[in-house]
Order: structure tokens, then sequence, then C-alpha cells
């Protein structure tokens, strides 16, 4: 097992208007000797925007009162959910779930200098679960884990609901020319390749899903994943491959558990997975892990690597912001003595 430090709760929600409810799932990244922080604020009645305050030795030395983004467009009317960032070719790219209150969409917005973003709106597939659901079970066998988790969103969200879309995020660096992106369509997790953002339209997604064997990059193999999986930090590039850290869902008799997986992907090939934890990283363990606004969660999206330690930023209970650390090295080494399940 893995030696994991508790750096304990870093964000706590405040009497602000919009992070009176929880603060939790940020996105993370290092520029200037600062992490900078984006983080998911909730305000009463559970409509979502993004806040921002910036870290030094894992210590607030900034924190903004008013969100960096927030509802403006339709198609995220209900809430701007769940940021990750990644800093390619001079652009930072954050992405997140824009939520219109019944369709979950990847949506994205850039910036050069972390403080002004500009949208670009949505990128996910604009499928109905129904037609998609067609295209899948030509390609893959057997599909039946998919029509589950589809039949569970159009029971809420009617029929024609378009594909749920989450846990979005690219790597930090071009593979072979073209973007790498790791998203969530229930219960996997998928990658997609391309060049441009403006190829990722209906043509592109109706030949995604037509060969969608091919986009499944993990699925949910162990006990304390055994409802589902998704995206959790953007993939960090070591030496012995991308280390790539998500959640897994469990489900017991009694209750739901979000924990954090650990997974090690080649570097020219992300498809090619070269170890995976059989076992989570961390579960929720503390009583403000355990207890919040949603029980049982730890929820993964950020992480940094400072003098060999690997920092991973966490929600917990869907209410506060924690961090856990750990060696690097251990963590890689302990990867590579577990190959995947074939």
């Amino acid at each position: 097992m893995i030696t994991i430090k508790d750096e304990g709760i870093i964000l706590e929600p405040t009497t602000l208007d919009f992070e009176s409810y929880g603060v939790f799932n940020p996105a993370c990244i290092r520029a200037n000797g600062i992490v900078h922080m984006f983080y998911r604020a909730v305000k009463a009645g559970n409509s979502s925007c993004i806040g921002y305050c910036q870290l030094q030795e894992n210590k607030v030395i900034l924190r903004l009162d008013t969100p960096v983004l927030f509802p403006e467009y339709e198609y995220e009317k209900q809430g701007v959910e769940d940021p990750r960032i990644t800093y390619v070719d001079g652009v930072y790219y954050l992405f997140y779930t824009a939520y219109d209150g019944n369709n979950a969409r990847v949506a994205y917005a850039t910036s050069t200098d972390l403080v002004t973003f500009k949208k670009h709106g949505p990128i996910s597939p604009d499928l109905s679960y129904h037609d998609a659901l067609l295209r899948i079970e030509k390609s893959l066998r057997p599909p039946s884990r998919y029509f589950e988790y589809a039949q569970q969103v159009m029971r809420y969200n009617g029929s024609d609901v378009a594909v749920w879309d989450k846990d979005a995020f690219i790597f930090p660096k071009k593979i072979n020319g073209q973007f790498v992106l790791i998203h969530r369509i229930m219960p996997s997790i998928q990658v997609a390749f391309f060049k441009s953002f403006e190829d990722l339209g209906m043509e592109y997604w109706a030949a995604y899903f037509d060969a969608f064997s091919d986009a499944e990059l993990l699925n949910p193999a162990y006990a304390f994943e055994n409802r589902y999986i998704g995206g959790g930090c953007p993939p960090i590039e070591t030496s012995e491959g991308w280390l790539l850290i998500y959640h897994g869902v469990q489900r017991t008799e009694s209750t739901i558990i979000y924990s954090a997986g650990a997974a090690l992907l080649d570097l020219e090939n992300p498809k090619k997975i070269i170890g995976r934890l059989p076992y989570p990283l961390f579960s929720p363990m503390a009583e403000w892990e355990k207890r919040g606004n949603v029980d049982n969660v730890v929820f993964p999206t950020g992480a940094i690597i400072e003098d060999s330690r690997l920092y991973i930023y966490y929600g917990a209970a869907d209410t506060r912001i924690a961090c856990k650390s750990l060696e690097l090295q251990e963590l890689i080494a302990e990867l590579k003595a577990n190959p995947p399940l074939l």
C-alpha cells in the first residue's frame, strides 16, 4: 500500500452568496510559483459557478469574493461545474460541465493570463441517447453497461436528452500533433483525438460513436469502482508514463462511496495501459469526507508535483476542498507492479 499524507482542508464555504452552500472539485495549475485554484462554488438552490484562489505552501494567499466564471448562456443556465485546467502551447484550457437543468455537456474556456477567459461553448456530442446507443450497439459487444446508465438519465430527463458527458480535460501536450481529450460517458472513461476543436462537430462524433469500442480507455474493473468511473486530474507526464488519477464509485448494500483511483498510460500511446491500482488510492476516512452535502465522497480533480511529491486536490463530501500528498515514485512503482486486467 502507498503511504498517503493527509494535508488537510484547504478551502471551506463562506457566507458569500455564490459559495455559501459548498466549495469543491478544484482545477489546479502552478504558474510563477503559485498554485492557481479554480473551484466549483455552489449557492443555495444548487446553482454552480467557478471561484478562484491562490495557494502557496498549501495556504490560501488570495481569494476572490466574486466568481470568475458563471452561467451566462442557455446551455449552462443551471450551472458551471467541476472545472479542470491544462496548459498547452501557451494557452490555458479550462474545461467544465455546462448544465442547463436537463443536459450535461462538456464546455471549455481559454486564457493566456489566468485572469481573462473566453468561453467557446459545448464540445460534447449533440446526439440523443437513443441515437448514440444505436451506434454503440453496432460497435461494442456487449453494450449493456451503457444502456443501464442511459436509461437512468432518460428516466429523469426525458427520452430526447442528449448524451450526458462529464469529467473532461486534455493532456498537457499534443501527441502526434493531436489534442488528446479524456471524458466520461457513464460508466466508463473514453479518449478522443483531434487536431482542432473546430473538428468536434456532428460528423466527428457520429464517426466516434460508430467506432466506440476504440474510444474506451478504462472500464470499471475492481470492487471500489463497481458502479462507474470518471476522469479526475489532468494527466501528469512522468518518465515512466502518463499518470492518471481518476475517481471510482462503489455501490454497497447500504451506501455509495467515491474513491480515488490511479492508472499509468504509455507516453506515446495513451490508450495502452501500463498499470492500474486494483485498490483505491484513497477513500473517505475523515469525518469531513464522510459527512457533508453528499456523504462518502473524495473527488480528485487537480494535481501538481513539488519536490518529488504529488499533491492531489479533491472535493470532500461535496462541501469543501482538501489535499493529500504522496511520493510520486512510490506510486509509479506500485502502478508498474500492477498491470491491468486483460
